[in-house]
């Protein structure tokens, strides 16, 4: 058992010397902040459905210090329906369209080839798939020539079916396993190394127990040589443990923010790259003070020892 299963917070090796070609370098982890185009969003029930209303949200989040937002036109929920194709581009390119042009760095969340595309030629500075290119044989060949950054989550099938998947020897070792075997069929359809991102995936074909030993051992996933890029905001794992003790009923999605801002800052003191957030202000306060610890705590560490009485 490492030390990270008995609560320890292990750098992740070498992460925040891994910076994603042509995205931003603040010195800190940085804040993806959240912009559902859908009807059905678990976390704020498709109150940015609109266009004019998603834009809205987008500019709001950049205003609040958000690097980069993410736009998505598909609920990855359990349990949730795909939409028709043409109905994600519908949702999706007019948002990207608008976000860039104010200024945004946007990724868009798909697992479709044919989104990606078009979100690229739309604005789009980083390809967010949730399957880590497995849902659609051309999502690979699509980013090794358009030479975006993307990011490959850990995946074992669509929402509507995945919980049944979430059987693990070692959910850690199991996921680092399958992500390195993505990564590498990824290089061998051409992607360049300092274009991909991973992602464990907390969440899918994960129960709340293996989330929160993925948590505990991010060490193990950054020492794929990969930047990270966690997503645990507002998810129902959080709510579990927020649930009223009178009750028992979970904490509602809208009201989680104060715990995934706790687990952004011990996700942010592994070294993981990037937080992909509902709350962005908060976050970002949280990662400013983590990576100032982070940086007095090095300098002590680098400190000789001193005689006591010198």
């Amino acid at each position: 058992m490492t030390a990270a299963s008995h609560g320890a917070i292990p750098p992740c090796p070498g992460t925040p010397e891994l910076h994603p070609y042509g995205l931003p370098r603040p010195g800190r982890a940085l804040v993806m902040g959240v912009v559902n185009v859908t009807p059905d969003s678990f976390s704020d029930g498709g109150r940015s459905f609109a266009p004019e209303a998603a834009v809205a949200h987008g500019v709001a989040l950049l205003e609040q210090g958000a690097d980069i937002v993410d736009v998505g036109g598909e609920s990855t929920r359990p349990g949730a329906a795909r939409p028709p194709v043409e109905e994600e581009l519908r949702r999706v390119l007019p948002v990207v369209r608008r976000l860039a042009a104010a200024g945004a760095v946007v990724s868009v969340d798909t697992m479709r080839a044919e989104v990606a595309a078009q979100a690229l030629d739309a604005g789009a500075r980083l390809i967010n798939d949730v399957s880590g290119g497995l849902a659609d044989p051309a999502m690979l060949p699509l980013m090794a020539r358009a030479g975006t950054p993307y990011v490959m989550m850990h995946w074992r099938g669509h929402s509507a079916g995945m919980q049944a998947n979430a059987v693990y020897d070692d959910v850690v070792a199991d996921v680092v396993d399958e992500l390195r075997l993505r990564i590498d069929t990824a290089l061998e359809a051409g992607i360049r190394p300092d274009r991909l991102i991973v992602d464990p995936g907390l969440g899918f074909a994960k129960t709340p127990g293996h989330n929160w030993e993925l948590l505990g051992r991010l060490g193990e996933v950054g020492a794929l040589g990969r930047p990270v890029l966690v997503g645990a905001s507002r998810k129902s794992f959080l709510g579990q443990v927020l649930a009223d003790p009178a009750t028992g009923r979970p904490r509602p999605a809208r009201l989680r923010d104060a715990a995934t801002t706790a687990v952004s800052v011990l996700a942010a003191a592994q070294g993981v790259w990037c937080l992909r957030v509902h709350d962005v202000a908060a976050t970002l306060d949280a990662v400013r003070v983590t990576a100032r610890w982070g940086a007095e705590t090095a300098a002590a560490a680098r400190m000789p020892l001193q005689r006591v009485g010198a």
